[in-house]
């Protein structure tokens, strides 16, 4: 289990999972910025639920695969909790519900960042399950440092900002299935997010 393990180690260095914990703490922040009608039940319950999951995860000792379970199951909670509140954002903006411009403008940034959070905490965890066949190809191991180095959490993020801003992938290629799935559904949330509620906040604002 990847996620929230303290250490892991590569070739040549450890690398500290706090900037990991960071990350989901940002996303549960950035939930709380959202408007309690652009949410799916109350905002604070699923962030007071991700937080205890998280404190669960670091302090409780587990074994290797119930750990693993809950990792999964956090990250699901809050991709579920952030493409709900995507779909309320829409309905409120096409469904004749009065909302005000700035919130809808912040809540459109909100789920684009947490977007972005979301899915390189899966693509990290997923390509650091035990298997034969990985789920990226980077430009490093193209050059032949595949035994030299390896990718750590900021390399899956960076794949995450470039898919969510270009809507496709750049210098990283996916080479699974799952991680074109998980590609695939991370740039239709950010298409989404950019072209249809963004541009109509601005319109509203305007």
């Amino acid at each position: 289990m990847q996620l929230l393990r303290i250490h892991r180690k590569s070739t040549n260095r450890v690398e500290a999972s706090w900037h990991i914990i960071l990350a989901i703490f940002v996303a549960i922040g950035l939930e709380l910025v959202l408007s309690n009608s652009l949410t799916f039940g109350t905002k604070y319950t699923v962030a007071g639920l991700e937080i205890v999951l998280i404190i669960s995860l670091v302090i409780v000792p587990l074994h290797d695969k119930l750990r693993r379970l809950l990792a999964i199951f956090l990250l699901g909670l809050i991709s579920i909790a952030n493409i709900a509140s995507l779909f309320l954002v829409i309905h409120a903006l096409f469904g004749g519900i009065v909302i005000d411009g700035h919130d809808l403008l912040i809540s459109s940034v909100a789920i684009y960042l947490t977007n972005i959070i979301v899915f390189g905490l899966w693509y990290f965890e997923l390509d650091n399950t035990r298997q034969e066949t990985p789920d990226f190809l980077f430009p490093q191991q193209m050059s032949g440092q595949e035994n030299s180095w390896k990718p750590t959490f900021f390399d899956y993020l960076y794949i995450s900002v470039t898919n969510a801003t270009a809507f496709s992938p750049t210098d990283t290629l996916p080479l699974t299935h799952r991680a074109k799935l998980l590609m695939a559904l991370q740039s239709s949330v950010s298409i989404i997010t950019v072209a249809l509620v963004v541009a109509r906040a601005v319109n509203i604002l305007n």
